[in-house]
């Protein structure tokens, strides 16, 4: 795509097409899609959220009436969780706002298609989360379409496997641009697949989705800027992290020692408690953006830690797990597209629209049932989003144009914030370079809301005594965590 004089967000969206084919356990055209844009010309940084809206009748008075509740959601697989995808309409608003429009987007997504017509090995991470989704579908009583398995199973490592139909649905977003999915034969089979479960998706619904541009929100950490899409997305939560992080000397405690471990773990879990209280579609909830990110704010925050023992009471909402991809593009006139897409949980819900190709996400398990709660679920509405591609520039002034530094991002739904925060620390504050601060151990915080209780989960390379330490200040830990 480069080299045919196309730019970063057009390959961006090639990458998005093709993940699509080769990872359907992770992303697909069935998700949500968030696009991050650096334009190397006038410094200026835009995006797009790309995540879709529940059916207009799934109100909490229609869940309550089939007998849901707060404590008894309906369950993360079931066709009521689908909200509407809004990943192809953010591919089409990514090519046409940031592409270089040297390529059309049938070109764009022309690798894709032969991708899925010819056929590809799937790679061995790929067959491991395949099997085992499909496997976590049979135990709740649901079957993935048969577009997206080999005889009735999933496909083993290095099998060729072909996708026609996805290569059809392609094809025709190509062709006709939004209206190829979200109108016609395309939208018919999502709906008629969404009320055969039991859900209450209409074409209405799909016609009358549009992604929304962006402009993202930053704050400053020791001469650099981190930017981030703004809610409904938990952005948000990285902002404040840094924030609360600024307040102490990361760099003299040590990389991933004891107390530099224990001050990420309480700025997550207070950071992670503001975003799950008051994070939800702006579009229906106020949300206190400016007070949030005030340096007062997170300095008094940063008070709330003691070095020496965890704090008793933090408690945020809900907390569920998720499957994405990430990746970014910078061309040769330093252009970048940070970009994200995502199904939510495996394959989603694990319906596949005839003759589509693609499974349909579950990202209405994130919504909550409580009635007054900010990501309460109401019709047209869109859930908490976990997933949140970064840039990072220099700090510049009002009147230069910031400079590109990167363009970041990870996978894994309440991971992605704090695991943006230790990539970026690793590269700042202990002099890593990209790699090294990939590979780096991290530390995964994790509120578990049926036991009422925070994790801290540690990766293999992390010191045993830290974890002990860790223990005797108050955290529950889980080290090693390997694989």
């Amino acid at each position: 795509i480069l080299k045919r004089g196309g730019n970063a967000a057009d390959a961006a969206v090639a990458i998005a097409a093709a993940l699509a084919v080769t990872e359907p356990s992770s992303t697909g055209p069935g998700g949500d899609a968030f696009c991050l844009f650096y334009n190397e010309n006038t410094g200026e940084i835009r995006g797009i959220n790309g995540s879709g809206r529940s059916p207009r009748a799934q109100a909490l008075d229609f869940l309550e009436g089939r007998g849901y509740t707060a404590e008894a959601p309906p369950p993360p697989f079931d066709a009521l969780n689908v909200t509407v995808p809004g990943a192809p309409a953010c591919w089409c608003d990514t090519v046409q706002l940031f592409g270089s429009h040297k390529l059309s987007l049938q070109e764009v997504l022309s690798g894709a298609v032969e991708l899925a017509e010819v056929g590809f090995p799937v790679a061995e991470v790929t067959a491991h989360h395949w099997v085992n989704w499909v496997a976590a579908l049979r135990d709740a009583g649901k079957e993935l379409g048969g577009d997206l398995l080999f005889d009735g199973h999933a496909p083993k490592c290095g099998q060729v496997f072909r996708n026609p139909t996805l290569a059809r649905t392609l094809k025709d977003l190509g062709e006709r641009g939004k209206p190829g999915f979200y109108q016609g034969r395309v939208a018919q089979a999502i709906v008629d697949i969404i009320n055969q479960n039991g859900g209450v998706m209409t074409l209405d619904d799909l016609s009358s989705h549009d992604s929304e541009v962006i402009t993202p929100i930053s704050t400053e950490y020791k001469g650099v800027r981190l930017w981030e899409p703004p809610p409904n997305s938990q952005g948000l939560v990285a902002l404040l992290l840094l924030n609360i992080l600024e307040n102490f000397p990361l760099k003299a405690v040590g990389h991933n020692s004891c107390d530099y471990v224990h001050v990420l773990v309480e700025a997550v879990r207070l950071a992670l408690t503001d975003a799950l209280r008051y994070l939800g579609d702006p579009v229906h909830v106020t949300i206190p953006l400016e007070t949030f990110l005030d340096k007062s704010y997170s300095h008094q925050q940063a008070q709330r830690i003691s070095m020496d023992r965890a704090m008793e009471e933090v408690e945020p909402g809900l907390t569920t797990g998720s499957d994405t991809v990430y990746f970014c593009v910078i061309d040769s006139q330093g252009n970048a597209c940070s970009f994200v897409n995502s199904t939510y949980m495996g394959f989603g819900s694990g319906l596949v629209p005839k003759d589509c190709g693609f499974s349909l996400q579950n990202r209405g398990a994130s919504f909550s049932l409580r009635r007054n709660h900010v990501n309460c679920v109401a019709g047209g509405k869109r859930p908490y989003h976990t997933i949140i591609p970064a840039l990072l520039t220099d700090s510049a002034t009002k009147s230069q144009k910031p400079r590109l530094l990167a363009a970041l991002g990870v996978m894994g739904a309440f991971m992605q914030p704090q695991g943006h925060v230790q990539v970026l620390l690793n590269m700042l504050e202990f002099g890593m370079n990209p790699q090294q601060a990939l590979d780096a151990p991290r530390v995964y915080v994790q509120y578990d809301h049926k036991t009422d209780q925070w994790f801290v989960n540690l990766e293999e390379g992390v010191d045993q005594e830290v974890a002990e330490e860790l223990r005797r200040r108050g955290h529950k830990v889980n080290w090693p965590i390997t694989g």
